[in-house]
């Protein structure tokens, strides 16, 4: 069970290093940035979820 755990940690860890990448590579104010990337930090999979529905996107 440890396994698919930790499988599915890196799912996602892999999914919100992208979600940051395309936040900072986004046109929108960097008070904006900081505030999608706190989200994504603070709240990894409903962050990452949020961010994918509503959040900028890269350049």
């Amino acid at each position: 069970m440890d396994f698919v755990s930790g499988i599915g940690g890196l799912i996602i860890l892999i999914l919100d290093i992208w979600a940051i990448v395309s936040v900072l590579q986004s046109g929108v104010p960097a008070l904006n940035k900081v505030l999608w990337i706190l989200l994504i930090l603070v709240l990894p999979f409903i962050g990452f979820i949020i961010w994918f529905v509503a959040g900028p996107k890269g350049a």
